[in-house]
């Protein structure tokens, strides 16, 4: 997991890599002054074990409150599992100053900043790239990443320096990460339909079908 750019881990609130979206930020400024609107740093803890890499900020969930999943239906599914499987303290309750904390866990996304209609382009999604990649190699404990998501997924095997033909999107995934020397231990990654609402409601992804990812992945913890 090389950082060519030396980047560190999160972003500055206000980064300026990507015209795009720093107008739409700006724009959701003007809106709701009362927002975040920002790059949204990571969540969890520096000695992570588990890495979740999701899409982007949504525009009424992170860019809103400043933690990835939080405020939105993909953090209800996200936090209750984490609940569930003993990976979290204290209760979410859809804003960040619910005491919530992570075990083991920390939580970003491939693309920082709000796009508009959740849409990153191909350029933005590269130009944030080098932060995830920094974010990685940041996290000593490191034994497992989760990809909630295609773009996600395919940003994480760009970031490890892997070809995407050879490590596919698939729900509940397994895929086993070459280790730079053999000395390393390299985390295994795993996919997961993200936990949006047009996919709960669509059956895509049941709350059995999340679930049983992270059955997986506590079994690679113990």
């Amino acid at each position: 997991m090389n950082n060519p750019t030396n980047l560190k881990p999160e972003a500055e609130k206000d980064c300026p890599l990507c015209p795009r979206l720093v107008d739409y930020r700006q724009a959701n400024q003007t809106d709701h002054p009362d927002w975040f609107n920002g790059a949204v740093p990571s969540f969890g803890q520096e000695n992570a074990e588990v890495l979740i890499v999701g899409l982007a900020p949504g525009v009424t969930g992170a860019n809103r409150t400043g933690r990835p999943f939080t405020g939105d239906w993909a953090g209800d599914l996200l936090y209750a599992t984490l609940a569930k499987f003993n990976l979290s303290d204290g209760q979410y309750d859809r804003h960040p100053d619910d005491g919530l904390s992570l075990k083991k866990v920390m939580i970003t996304n491939a693309v920082r900043c709000v796009p508009p209609q959740n849409k990153p382009t191909p350029a933005e999604i590269k130009t944030c790239r080098p932060f995830l990649n920094s974010r990685m190699n940041s996290l000593p404990n490191l034994k497992v990443i989760l990809a909630l998501g295609k773009i996600a997924h395919d940003s994480t095997i760009a970031a490890l320096g892997l070809r995407l033909k050879d490590y596919p999107f698939g729900h509940a995934n397994r895929h086993d990460i070459p280790a730079e020397d053999t000395t390393a231990r390299a985390p295994i990654m795993f996919d997961s339909y993200h936990c949006s609402r047009y996919n709960t409601n669509t059956r895509r992804l049941t709350p059995e079908m999340f679930e049983n990812v992270f059955e997986k992945i506590c079994a690679e913890l113990d």
